[in-house]
């Protein structure tokens, strides 16, 4: 490519992956939720969280990638040269599969017919947050615990709202 990457295009791909693997754990797991708060069978777990996952995984990395096309083009108009044709391309593929490796691990209990999917779920869950949150301390130096909890915590909160809301469409919407 003949051009260093900045310190700011290397800030970007580290966005990409916390915003992604982050969504990818979160958006997986409230689709888990929610379908066990319906009462859905596992293979409907598996069906709505794949689906989920490579829908979701599509909408991220293009959104990753026409987010930075955006910004480089308008750095141009503002007269900057900017010779960075691939770096949107990558930053697509860094959220696709940050976002569909750790969105893929509250569905692994699911998919490998393990007993107890639920709560394997949960729990590899919950370390996943808690990693992609230290993660998030180690490269912007912060509190590792703060940073680990907070994400644990908005995690959290969407998995029980998820929940909440299958269970009342179920018992108002669809008559279970």
């Amino acid at each position: 490519m003949g051009i260093k990457e900045s310190l700011q295009d290397k800030a970007g791909y580290i966005r990409d992956i916390v915003l992604s693997a982050n969504d990818g754990i979160v958006t997986t797991f409230a689709v888990v939720a929610g379908s066990l708060g319906a009462s859905l069978s596992p293979s409907i777990v598996i069906i709505l969280g794949l689906a989920n996952l490579f829908a979701d995984g599509l909408s991220m990395s293009t959104g990753a990638y026409l987010g930075v096309k955006s910004e480089i083009e308008f750095e141009q108009n503002r007269g900057q040269k900017i010779k960075l044709a691939n770096r949107p391309l990558k930053n697509g593929l860094v959220s696709f599969f940050s976002f569909g490796i750790a969105g893929f691990i509250p569905l692994f209990s699911y998919v490998f017919k393990l007993e107890n999917s639920f709560n394997i779920s949960v729990v590899l869950v919950i370390i996943s947050l808690l990693i992609v949150g230290i993660f998030r301390g180690i490269v912007s130096n912060k509190s590792l615990v703060k940073t680990s909890f907070e994400n644990l915590f908005i995690g959290g909160a969407s998995a029980v709202i998820a929940f909440y809301v299958g269970e009342l469409a179920k018992r108002y919407l669809v008559g279970g």
